[in-house]
C-alpha cells in the first residue's frame, strides 16, 4: 500500500474557493449563479454555459450550433453588428460565444463599472439574436475557410480519424464545426430553429468573479436573465452506450506534400464524473505530461529522437471523452514510435507507478491549484467547473487532500479499467510514404 506523503505542498485553504467567499444562488428560470468577490483587480471576468450544443444537431446539419453560436454576434433585434463591437470597444470589453458537443460556452472582462452593459450585451446575444442574412453568409464563408484548413492540417485529420474509430456510431464521432456539405446546406432559418428550440435557462450557469459586491453580481444577473424563459426547450438526447474497442483499429490519412506525420492512439476514457478520475488523471499525468511529457515523452522523444513531441491527455467531461496519445513523428519512424507507445501503455497496466512518481505528481497537482486561481479568468473557469460536475462549493479547500489520499493500487485500478495497449484505435495523417 502507498504510504502518506508528509512532504507535500501545504496550502492554506482559506485562501482557495469555498463556501464562505462563494455565493451560489438559483434564479426562479433555472440559471445558477455564481459570484466571488476580488477587489485587487478592477475588473471582473463573466463565464458560463447553457445546455446547446453540437450532441443537438441533426447529422445532416452538423456544425449547427457551433454556427449558431458564432452568430450570436452577428446581430440582435436591438442592435446592429456594428453596434455590438462599438460599444464593446468603447468599453474596452470582450465577450465571445463557442458552442462544443454537450453546450454553448460564453466568456466575458470588462471594468467593474461597465458589467451593467456587457451583462446587457450578453442577455441580448443570448435572448434576441436576429442572424442576418449578410452576416450569416460571411461567418459562413469564414467557416468554410476554416475547415478548408482543417482539411489540410495533420493534426485535425488525424484526430477527425481517431474519433471515427473510437467512437463508431456515436456523436462524439461528429466534428462539431461539422463538414463542408452541412455548412454549406445551413440556412438562416435553421439557426432561428435551433437557437427557437435549445436556448433557453434552465441549468444554465453564469460565474462572475471580480470587483464587485456577490449579492450585487446576482442582482445585476438577475435583472438582465431572471425573465428569459423559454418552456419549449428541447432536453439534450441521453449519449448512446460506447462500444467497446476490440484489437487495433487503424486508420491512416494520406495528404501529400507534407513532411510530418500526426499521430493520435487511444480509447473513449472516464468522463469526469467517473469516482476514480482523479487517480486517472493522476495516472495520465505520469504517462504523458510530467515535466517533459512524462514516460512517453521520455521515451519516444527523449531516449529515441522518434517524435518532435509526444504527450498524452485525458478528456473527461460530461461524456465519456479520449484518453489519448499524441505526437509528431517523421513518417519512417511512425511503426516504432506506435510500439513504444504501446509499450508505455503496457507498463503503466502491468507495473503501475512508482512511489517516487506518485508523489512527485501528487506534489504537482497541488502545487500548481493556487497558481491556477491567482486570476479572476482562473477562478471563474474554476467554478463553472465545480458546478457543471457537481463537486461541491468545498471542492477546491478539499483538493489537497483529495490528491494526496490516492494510492498507486487506485492508480493502476483506474489504468487497467480503460486502457489496453492490445485494444486501441490509432490514427496516421500525413505523406502517403513509409508510415505504415
Amino acid at each position: 500500500m502507498s504510504k502518506p506523503n508528509n512532504t507535500l505542498p501545504k496550502l492554506d485553504i482559506r485562501s482557495l474557493p469555498g463556501p464562505d467567499n462563494i455565493l451560489r444562488r438559483e434564479l426562479e428560470n433555472g440559471i445558477i449563479v455564481l459570484a466571488r468577490e476580488n477587489f485587487s483587480s478592477p475588473s471582473i471576468v463573466v463565464s458560463g454555459f447553457l445546455r446547446a450544443g453540437a450532441l443537438d444537431d441533426a447529422r445532416d446539419k452538423a456544425g449547427l450550433a457551433n454556427l449558431t453560436a458564432s452568430a450570436l454576434m452577428r446581430g440582435t433585434k436591438r442592435r446592429s453588428f456594428n453596434d455590438i463591437y462599438e460599444t464593446i470597444e468603447s468599453i474596452g470589453a470582450g465577450l465571445s460565444f463557442a458552442a462544443g458537443n454537450h453546450s454553448t460556452a460564453f466568456w466575458g472582462k470588462c471594468l467593474a463599472e461597465d458589467l451593467t452593459v456587457l451583462l446587457d450585451l450578453l442577455a441580448d446575444g443570448l435572448r434576441n439574436p436576429s442572424f442576418p442574412s449578410n452576416e450569416i453568409e460571411r461567418l459562413r464563408s469564414e467557416r468554410l475557410t476554416g475547415l478548408a484548413i482543417r482539411d489540410q492540417d495533420t493534426g485535425a485529420r488525424a484526430k477527425l480519424a481517431f474519433n471515427k474509430l473510437a467512437y463508431p456510431d456515436h456523436p462524439y464521432s461528429i466534428p462539431s464545426d461539422g463538414y463542408v456539405e452541412t455548412i454549406e446546406r445551413l440556412t438562416v432559418a435553421d439557426l432561428q430553429e435551433f437557437h427557437k428550440d435549445h436556448y433557453g435557462p434552465q441549468a444554465m450557469i453564469i460565474c462572475v468573479v471580480g470587483a464587485v459586491k456577490a449579492e450585487a453580481a446576482v442582482d445585476a444577473i438577475e435583472a438582465s436573465l431572471g425573465r428569459w424563459t423559454n418552456l419549449n426547450k428541447s432536453n439534450q438526447p441521453e449519449l448512446p452506450p460506447i462500444k467497446t474497442l476490440q484489437g487495433i483499429l487503424r486508420e491512416d490519412v494520406v495528404l501529400e506534400g507534407k513532411s510530418q506525420c500526426d499521430l493520435v492512439l487511444g480509447i473513449p476514457g472516464p468522463s469526469r464524473f467517473y469516482p476514480s478520475y482523479i487517480a486517472a488523471a493522476l495516472g495520465n499525468n505520469i504517462l504523458g505530461r510530467f515535466g517533459l511529457f512524462g514516460r512517453i515523452g521520455d521515451s519516444v522523444r527523449k531516449a529515441e529522437g522518434l517524435a518532435y513531441y509526444a504527450y498524452s491527455t485525458i478528456e473527461g467531461g460530461l461524456g465519456p471523452g479520449a484518453w489519448q496519445v499524441t505526437a509528431g513523428v517523421n513518417p519512417v519512424n511512425i511503426k516504432k514510435a506506435i510500439k513504444l507507445i504501446q509499450q508505455e501503455i503496457g507498463r503503466l497496466v502491468t507495473e503501475g507507478v512508482t512511489e517516487e512518481e506518485l508523489n512527485d505528481n501528487q506534489a504537482n497537482f497541488i502545487g500548481s491549484l493556487p497558481i491556477g486561481l491567482e486570476s479572476n479568468e482562473g477562478v471563474a473557469i474554476s467554478l463553472v467547473h465545480m458546478e457543471q460536475y457537481g463537486l461541491g462549493l468545498d471542492y477546491y479547500q478539499r483538493y489537497p487532500d483529495l490528491i494526496a489520499a490516492v494510492t498507486r493500487e487506485q492508480i493502476l485500478q483506474a489504468a487497467r479499467q480503460f486502457l489496453n495497449p492490445e485494444n486501441l484505435a490509432i490514427a496516421v495523417a500525413g505523406p502517403g510514404r513509409e508510415h505504415k
